[in-house]
Formats: structure tokens, C-alpha cells, sequence
């Protein structure tokens, strides 16, 4: 096993910016503080970024589809930040949009140097949306942004199709807040529970996140809140998408950076690293699920991330009993319960499933949340020499997934990520139900959820099947307050009722028995 192509993660860094959003830092500045800390990291300083040969930036939020916030920024940031270091890196990539794309890119970065490609790779990503909204509510301007540039497009890497369908985006199944809900109520309604001993579990379920969260110095929310509080609806933690009261959901207008510098095992050895500081990336993976929602099996698993699960770890050669320490992507609880479901892990496992506290509390910052999550990691495992930690990586809407093992042990094996066509082709190829989009007459509830504004109902999106066991999507609209209230005080799964058309044609509309 050569030094030359054994890839190695040899500092990491994240930066939080909490200050007067008037003043706060730019996107590339954001991105320069996480190198910097990164390089730091490593016992280097922060000239040895001019040294990369490869970048790798997480996309921003902003430059995902359907985005429409504006706010200045370069149109090749990968470019942008490599001037800024002084760097002039052979390959130099912007990844797609989804949550999974830091492992992904760490996972894409480990192949480029297992293979010789790359010696030594800048992996990083984050977000402003924190200060750029509070700027453009309050007409801040950003003179003060020297990042703008208007430079030719970049490359490109990952799966860029849009997350859903044109037929879910008219029923409301466009956004994050509206699609893992309904995952929710269909783990609630498979496992038989009710509404109350539910909304306890989900409680039960985030409380630790907090208390993780309130320990980390980099949190957005380092607060801890106790399962009652994070579960009770009141005028702070007013009702998103049912089940879900805001205190469960990700909060992405946040700012901060993360990255890591991924590297040969000669190459740290020539730049001085000290092996106390070396991470190791021993399993990896990556798959998608069948792509839209409306089509898939069923709303309350992920093949996705049960098999790259058991690939990473495979690769890695462990099992999951061996992994000292979990990081599981968790936008919302039904990602985590999926999440550890997929892996075998009961939901009261001793070792907890965050190290930085989570989305909701440590921040969510758009697609590079993950980061995090491995830099963290990374710090866990060097204080526990030789033990093993997962990290889970979760795009668009238990879409696209990525997993990553790692220890600072040194693997004993080369470096060898399999193609993940491999393992997209079993997902392919698994059943899926028949979708109309033009249903009518008597349908069921398979699942569904409520979603508010801060001024009452704004709709039920509904994914139904027909009497002929085909599925649909429809809403029930707004002004429809009894039914949607008795969606929230009793199962809605299973319910009975009509679907039809709306008189504008667009979409489908469902009426409860």
C-alpha cells in the first residue's frame, strides 16, 4: 500500500460568524476563515493553501434551483477563493445542490488521490443566508462584498436534476419543511403509535441534539432544551409542517464555514503533519434513491442509505457495533430515524447520533452541513486514538446519500471506492408504484401533513391511493380548517375520502369523508 495514493484528512476547520450582520464577512471570506483553521488545523499555516491541486467547493444555497434570494456573489466561487489563496489548482469543482455533498466531495477527493490524480485537495463549503437576508430586509446593501466577479461558469460535479417532479412541486412538495413530514406521520402510522406518544418520542428523540449543541462553540444554537420544550407549540415554537413545530426543523439562514485538506499520506508527511493530527478515510459510499419522492416504495425507509451504509462499512471492514461515535444527518427527525433504522441502530443507542448537535442546533448551513459533522468527527476520533466514526450525508429529500467511515487508524488495506453505479443499479431496478396524476373519485390517505403560516392553516398536502391502489398527490386547501385540524388531533393515515381537480385544472384537490 503506497504513501503516494493512501488518502488522508490532516486538518479540518469551521468558522461561525454571529456579529452585526452589516459587518459580516463575505462568501469567500467565509470560505477563507475554514481553510485557514483548516491549515491550522494541521500544524500548517495558511500559505500552504497556495499549494493545492485541487478544490472542491460545496455549492451555495443561492445557486440551487428555485432559489431566488440575490445576493451578490462570484459566478465561479470555486475561482473566486483559489485567487484569494493564491492558488492555482489543476481541478477546481462546484458541487450540485444536496446535503450530501461534503462527503460526496470528500468521498470524490480520496478517489482523485488513491488514483494519483491529486496530492492535495481543499474540501470546503458555507453559507450567509444568515446575514445576507438580515441585509437585504433591512436594505444593508453589500458594498462592503468584494467577492462578486463575473468569471466564466464552473465545473461542475454531482447530480444536478431538480428534487421533484414538476407534478409534486403544484401539491406543495417542493421544500424540505413539506416533505419530511410526511415521512414523519408514515413512521408515526407504521409503528402504530399515536399523535401524543409520538410528538414524546420526537421530543425524546432531539433533546440530546441540544445538549450536544450547547457544548459546542461553534453552534448557531447552543442551547438546551428540554423534550417538552422542543415538542410544545407556543409563539416561539410556532407549528412549520405537522408534526413538526420549528424547534424540529434545520435552520439554514445561518453563517458558516467548514472545510477540510484532504492530502496523500507522502504529501503530509512532507508538509511536516504530525500523525497524531492524521484522520483516515476507511469505508465510503454514495447512492441515490429512486429519485422522486411520489415514486418510491414507500414513505418511511431509504434503501439509498441502508446500502451505502453497509458499503462504507464493508469497505471499511467493521461493523456498525465497532463505531465509537455517529454523526447522522438530521434536517428533521424522520432523517434520523430513518437514518438509524437503515443502519440497525435503535433509536436509544448509548452513543448518541450527533457530535455537533444537529442541524436544527448546531446550524444548517445549506449543502455543507456535513462538514461539520466530519470536522467534528475528526476531532472526537483523535481523542480516542483508533476508534471509528460515521458520518452520514443526506441530499434533497432522502434523496441522495453519502456515508463516510473513519479512525485515525491507518487502513490496512489500499484505497478503493467502488463506482456507484454499481449500487445505483440495485436501487433502480427495485418496484415502485403506479403514479396518476389525474386521479378522481374515492381515494385513501397513504400519508400527509399541515402546513402553516404565522397566521393559520396554508394547506394539507395529501399522497393518496386510488381504489385502484395507485398513488397521487392532491391538497386540501387552506380555508379548509375543520378538516385540517382533525388531521393534526387524529390519524390521518388510512383516512377516506374524494380526490378531484381543481376548477383551474392545476392540481388535485382532496376532500375527507
Amino acid at each position: 500500500m503506497s504513501d503516494e495514493t493512501t488518502p488522508v484528512l490532516i486538518g479540518g476547520g469551521q468558522f461561525t460568524w454571529r456579529g452585526d450582520p452589516g459587518a459580516s464577512p463575505s462568501p469567500t471570506q467565509l470560505l477563507k476563515f475554514a481553510a485557514e483553521r483548516a491549515a491550522a488545523d494541521a500544524g500548517l499555516g495558511p500559505s500552504v493553501l497556495a499549494g493545492i491541486d485541487g478544490l472542491a467547493m460545496i455549492s451555495f444555497a443561492i445557486d440551487a434551483q428555485g432559489e431566488r434570494r440575490v445576493m451578490p456573489h462570484s459566478t465561479n466561487p470555486p475561482a473566486t477563493l483559489a485567487r484569494r489563496m493564491g492558488a492555482s489548482p489543476a481541478w477546481s469543482v462546484y458541487t450540485r445542490a444536496g446535503g450530501n455533498s461534503s462527503q460526496y466531495a470528500i468521498n470524490v477527493a480520496a478517489q482523485r488521490i488513491s488514483e494519483g490524480r491529486n496530492r492535495q485537495v481543499l474540501v470546503v463549503g458555507a453559507e450567509f443566508m444568515g446575514s445576507g437576508a438580515k441585509r437585504l430586509a433591512r436594505g444593508l446593501g453589500f458594498d462592503d462584498w468584494d467577492d462578486a466577479e463575473d468569471l466564466p461558469p464552473p465545473e461542475w460535479i454531482g447530480d444536478g436534476r431538480p428534487g421533484v417532479s414538476p407534478y409534486e412541486a403544484v401539491h406543495g412538495m417542493d421544500r424540505p419543511i413539506n416533505i419530511y413530514p410526511l415521512f414523519e406521520n408514515a413512521l408515526r402510522a407504521r409503528d402504530g403509535r399515536s399523535i401524543p406518544d409520538h410528538q414524546r418520542r420526537l421530543g425524546e428523540l432531539f433533546a440530546p441534539f441540544t445538549r450536544v449543541a450547547a457544548s459546542n462553540p461553534e453552534a448557531w444554537f447552543p442551547i438546551e432544551r428540554s423534550p417538552g420544550e422542543l415538542v410544545t407549540v407556543t409563539p416561539a415554537n410556532r407549528m412549520i409542517g405537522f408534526p413538526y413545530p420549528k424547534f424540529l426543523n434545520a435552520i439554514m439562514d445561518v453563517d458558516q464555514s467548514a472545510g477540510v485538506l484532504v492530502t496523500s499520506l507522502a504529501r503530509a508527511r512532507e508538509l511536516g503533519v504530525a500523525e497524531d493530527r492524521l484522520v483516515f478515510l476507511h469505508g465510503c459510499a454514495d447512492a441515490n434513491d429512486i429519485w422522486n419522492p411520489i415514486d418510491r416504495q414507500d414513505f418511511h425507509s431509504s434503501p439509498a442509505m441502508r446500502l451505502t451504509g453497509e458499503l462504507a462499512l464493508g469497505m471499511a471492514g467493521i461493523s456498525v457495533s465497532d463505531v465509537a461515535a455517529f454523526d447522522l444527518y438530521s434536517c428533521f427527525p424522520s432523517a434520523v430515524q430513518v437514518g438509524a433504522e437503515s443502519l440497525g441502530l435503535a433509536l436509544d443507542d448509548p452513543r448518541g447520533f450527533t457530535v455537533t448537535g444537529g442541524l436544527p442546533y448546531a446550524g444548517g448551513p445549506g449543502n455543507n452541513y456535513a462538514m461539520h459533522g466530519v470536522v467534528v468527527m475528526m476531532q472526537r476520533l483523535r481523542e480516542t486514538p483508533g476508534s471509528f466514526g460515521l458520518c452520514t450525508a443526506n441530499g434533497w429529500y432522502l434523496t441522495k446519500q453519502s456515508t463516510g467511515v473513519y479512525s485515525t487508524r491507518r487502513p490496512s488495506a489500499p484505497f478503493r471506492r467502488e463506482d456507484p453505479s454499481v449500487l445505483q443499479a440495485r436501487i433502480d431496478a427495485l418496484t415502485r408504484p403506479t403514479v396518476i396524476e389525474r386521479p378522481s373519485g374515492r381515494g385513501r390517505v397513504e400519508t400527509y401533513t399541515v402546513i402553516h403560516d404565522r397566521d393559520g392553516f396554508r394547506m394539507g398536502i395529501i399522497v393518496g391511493r386510488d381504489e385502484g391502489d395507485r398513488r397521487f398527490a392532491a391538497i386540501i386547501p387552506g380555508t379548509e380548517a375543520q378538516a385540517l385540524a382533525s388531521l393534526e388531533a387524529r390519524e390521518g393515515i388510512g383516512r377516506t375520502g374524494t380526490v378531484a381537480r381543481s376548477e383551474d385544472d392545476r392540481r388535485n384537490l382532496f376532500t375527507l369523508d
